[in-house]
């Protein structure tokens, strides 16, 4: 029984070995139809490795004949064509047999394992070890039953078939590494936008129903309102930001933005009971800028040579002025359609985010404002998900979306798409993850998983030399899977 328990023993250490091993599935019973049988065999598995294959089954003894002088030989065979390989017999013999079997040491026989009957109900777990050669896959398991009496009489012999040998194609099965994102000591978040207001002509006060100011006021406000109300926030500045248009002297242009601007600041301040000093303004006397930037994207004939009026030396109103000579066409269009919308009013809002740590709120948080998390946060939730679950994919993928510049958020969110076998999104989130050493690794494992080991291989290589733990066990993997 030393030689069965060590084949035990590699058995289970081969199984551990999950990437290097395929399996037949693993059968309750199998159906004999041979009444001369008069065995069940249950339990059946057949398993590989690179070089070995393992056998092991429950097969009972309860309806075969006892006898102090019987002996039952089973023997499992395995055949394909021409091919035929024999795995180690077990003999199950009487008391008689049995001693007399171990005073002649039958029991040292190699590839014998010689038992004796204990009971008639007794199973014999049998477990077995042969090389593995490629003409197994497809092959028939028969099992060779022999029955012998006393003095070794033949009683009969029967072949059972038990099973096809069909393995399941060797595939790559990936270890993730994946890439802690380092926590924010304080979430500074902000939210922007931009307001047209119209004034009359050479006014500075807010008319809230002139034109189009009430629905302009209500964007502002709206803002506002948006982190005022969040009780996770909380508002560390309001910055206004107004602009003029070039018509008409820089001086004027100068006092009625800075005019506007601190209007609009007094309407915020009587609308919200802000501290003193957190509201901030400055102005822009000519959005020239905004100006120059409109013709950069126009298709106005003349809007190269009034681009480099605009970048040439003249000060702001011999500017205009020499725009407005040479280009009086163009300067009416500019006028009409484009100064308007130089006047303007630019807002941005500074606050801060509590911080989350509880993965149920985190990933409740990331459904509703997931821009109030960190990357340290999204992982962190991701880790209290089921993994490959729809929530887990979606964190990592917020995370990305949230994040679109972070080659850690990217790696992440490739190793989440890798682990769903959506093969084509990790792709583009790798495009994003940069060369760390990780994101090396995991451009391996997704040339893997598409079956190019020949691109893989010296992405492991690398990622090896630059001390990723995983990776010399993929390049072990790779000569296994190359290797049959």
């Amino acid at each position: 029984m030393k030689h069965t328990a060590a084949i035990i023993t590699l058995l289970l250490a081969a199984g551990a070995a999950t990437a290097a091993v395929n399996k037949t599935p693993r059968q309750a019973d199998v159906d004999i139809t041979d009444a001369r049988a008069r065995a069940t065999v249950s339990n059946l598995v057949v398993e590989r490795s690179q070089n070995i294959l393992f056998v092991s089954a429950d097969i009972s003894l309860a309806s075969m004949p006892e006898g102090t002088n019987r002996e039952i030989w089973l023997m499992p065979v395995l055949q394909a064509g021409d091919s035929v390989a024999q795995l180690p017999e077990v003999a199950v013999a009487g008391r008689t047999r049995y001693m007399l079997g171990v005073r002649h040491d039958i029991e040292t026989t190699p590839g014998l394992t010689w038992m004796r009957r204990t009971s008639r109900d007794q199973t014999v777990s049998y477990t077995a070890q042969i090389p593995y050669r490629k003409w197994m896959d497809g092959s028939e398991l028969t099992l060779n039953m022999s029955t012998r009496g006393c003095c070794g009489d033949d009683l009969g012999d029967v072949a059972l078939p038990l099973s096809t040998v069909a393995f399941a194609p060797e595939v790559f099965h990936p270890t993730f590494d994946w890439v802690t994102p380092t926590d924010e000591q304080v979430k500074m978040r902000e939210l922007s936008g931009q307001a047209f207001i119209d004034f009359p002509v050479s006014r500075t006060e807010i008319l809230p129903d002139y034109r189009g100011n009430t629905a302009e006021l209500a964007k502002i406000r709206a803002t506002i309102d948006s982190v005022r109300t969040d009780r996770d926030v909380t508002i560390r500045s309001l910055s206004i930001h107004g602009y003029a248009s070039p018509e008409g002297t820089y001086a004027m242009n100068d006092r009625l933005a800075k005019g506007r601007t601190e209007a609009l600041k007094s309407y915020v301040e009587r609308l919200y009971s802000f501290e003193p000093g957190l509201i901030r303004t400055e102005w822009t006397a000519e959005d020239w800028a905004g100006l120059r930037a409109w013709l950069e994207s126009s298709s106005m004939p003349a809007a190269q040579q009034i681009i480099a009026i605009i970048d040439g030396p003249l000060q702001p109103d011999p500017r205009e002025w020499k725009i407005k000579k040479e280009f009086p066409q163009e300067y009416a269009v500019l006028k009409a359609d484009v100064y308007p919308a130089l006047r303007h009013s630019d807002y941005r809002i500074e606050y801060t985010v509590r911080p989350y740590t509880d993965p149920a709120e985190i990933m409740r948080v990331a459904r509703t404002r997931p821009q109030h998390l960190s990357l340290a946060e999204f992982f962190a939730g991701a880790q209290g998900a089921e993994p490959g679950s729809a929530e887990y994919m979606d964190l990592f993928e917020t995370a990305a979306r949230m994040y679109p510049e972070s080659e850690v958020a990217n790696l992440n969110a490739a190793n989440a798409a890798l682990q769903q076998g959506a093969l084509d999104t990790a792709e583009r989130y790798l495009a994003k993850a940069g060369d760390s050493p990780e994101a090396i690794y995991a451009r391996g494992i997704l040339a893997s998983l598409r079956g190019d080991y020949a691109a893989a291989r010296p992405l492991f290589e690398t990622a090896a030399k630059l001390k990723v733990a995983d990776a010399p066990a993929a390049l072990q993997q790779l000569d296994e899977l190359e290797g049959n």
